[in-house]
């Protein structure tokens, strides 16, 4: 009952704040970014809730603790110091200028004005459409599972409750609506992050305790010749930590910032937040080794570890009594996770059909600017299919959701960041890494398995890298004076 109470409550101050954010969303650019007008807390704050949803909490502590064990960690400190303070010192401020500098807002229209080729975005729009879409889907499937552990709610009606009133704030107060709610999501992210490694470690004798128990538990339920190799945890660290840096819904958080002023403050908040979330989330997982065995653990009923399965049933089962009320909160910031991860998804893969691919012009008739209404028609759109995505899961939708981070990130990555820097890129080479890291991942993700994905997105970010100066040292030379509006 407490945790329908706060569920309500919860629901209720979103549902406020987008009504708010509508009287201040008057334009696409006060829809898409705020009016470029965000803080340094409001924006570190809104990174991490979009690096940070219910794939990790649920899915991803549960898979990587078990498997993993505390080697998870690695991942954790990786996306703390690359994924988030890294990408705040190399990337915010010149993304910041060159975005002001060439008029744009979306990752599509920054590479098609700094590069000067026309076909450029709409290629970079299709990707994201393509990827990112059934990418949200995959954040409301865990959710659903927690909801129906936690609350005893069917898996249908917790997917309408959440793709429903993150659509209301979403599509009335656009982006100042999402970065207040997240917010106040990261916030309750952070102290209920904490809370729950504080109660389990307790439970388990105290952390350091729970530690050496993680050690000893885990050869015995993971056998050396199954535990993951070096190779394959660089591999996952590398995917998830510098496989950001070249995701749209990411680097948007650096358009919409209000300065440059804002960064230093905002690199330090991001990676505090990022540390504490994420290493709570995979202990969290890790800690499984001490409260189940290989006879409890929860299993599917082919008798493999039902991963997805880990968190929840852990959760549930030492939360109980005069600690429900703790896991009431958990829930919220499991909530708060997707809902923050789910909004910035939408927002840019919408983007990317009512900016990118299929702009509106004003009304001929009052001059009336209809783009902000296309976007919120559109995003209501997508959040209606992410949630037919969620609910039926089509084999082929799955089959893109495991390709999504790899695809993005590799299509993206190399490109955006030698733009940043580099004046020597030409318009070949970018539509040449840009090709071939998706090819890249596709063919390498159906040859290695999905077993391999972090493997197979690594290379699919790296390789581009390569491929960038090779081809711009034997193509045509950029232009000048684009070039000079860029760096300017």
């Amino acid at each position: 009952m407490v945790g329908i109470i706060f569920l309500v409550i919860f629901l209720l101050v979103m549902t406020g704040i987008g009504i708010w954010g509508m009287k201040r969303t008057k334009t696409l650019n006060d829809f898409f970014l705020g009016g470029r007008s965000m803080g340094p807390w409001v924006s570190a704050v809104a990174y991490g809730t979009s690096y940070f949803s219910a794939v990790v909490f649920i899915g991803f502590a549960g898979a990587q603790g078990w498997q993993f064990g505390l080697n998870s960690l690695w991942i954790a400190l990786g996306n703390a110091v690359i994924g988030a303070a890294l990408a705040w010192i190399v990337l915010a401020r010149r993304t910041r200028r060159m975005t002001q500098n060439l008029d744009t807002m979306t990752m599509p229209e920054f590479l098609q004005e700094r590069y000067g080729a026309k076909h450029l975005k709409p290629v970079a729009a299709s990707i994201i459409f393509f990827f990112l879409l059934p990418y949200s889907a995959s954040v409301f499937k865990g959710l659903g599972h927690l909801f129906e552990a936690v609350f005893a709610i069917p898996y249908d009606i917790a997917l309408l409750i959440m793709i429903g009133f993150t659509g209301i704030y979403l599509i009335l107060g656009g982006y100042f609506a999402i970065a207040i709610t997240d917010f106040i999501q990261g916030i309750i992210m952070f102290i209920g992050a904490a809370m729950m490694v504080i109660i389990l470690a307790g439970k388990g004798g105290g952390l350091f305790s729970m530690i050496a128990q993680v050690q000893e538990n885990y050869p015995l339920h993971v056998p050396p010749a199954m535990q993951p190799s070096v190779l394959t945890v660089i591999s996952l660290v590398f995917m998830t930590s510098f496989g950001t840096w070249g995701l749209p819904q990411m680097t948007q958080k650096f358009y919409a910032i209000k300065n440059e002023a804002v960064i230093p403050k905002a690199t330090i908040v991001t990676a505090i937040f990022a540390l504490v979330i994420g290493f709570a989330a995979y202990l969290t997982g890790a800690f499984a080794h001490v409260f189940f065995t290989m006879d409890t653990v929860p299993k599917t009923d082919a008798g493999g570890v039902f991963y997805d399965r880990i968190v929840p049933t852990l959760l549930t089962g030492q939360f109980t009594g005069s600690l429900e009320i703790f896991l009431a909160l958990i829930m919220i910031l499991v909530l708060s996770a997707s809902m923050s991860t789910l909004s910035s998804l939408v927002l840019v893969s919408s983007s990317a059909v009512a900016i990118d691919l299929y702009p509106v012009p004003p009304d001929p008739k009052t001059g009336k600017d209809r783009s902000v209404a296309m976007m919120r028609f559109l995003s209501a759109l997508f959040v209606i299919v992410s949630y037919f995505i969620s609910r039926f899961q089509f084999g082929f939708i799955v089959m893109l959701m495991s390709l999504s981070w790899g695809a993005v990130s590799g299509s993206f990555a190399a490109v955006y960041i030698y733009g940043l820097y580099s004046r020597k890129v030409t318009k070949a080479a970018a539509y040449t890494a840009m090709l071939s890291g998706l090819a890249i991942e596709i063919i390498l993700f159906f040859t290695l398995g999905s077993s391999q994905a972090p493997l197979a997105a690594s290379c699919a970010i790296t390789i581009p890298f390569i491929i960038v100066p090779v081809v711009s040292s034997f193509t045509k030379t950029p232009n000048k004076a684009l070039l000079d509006k860029a760096f300017s």
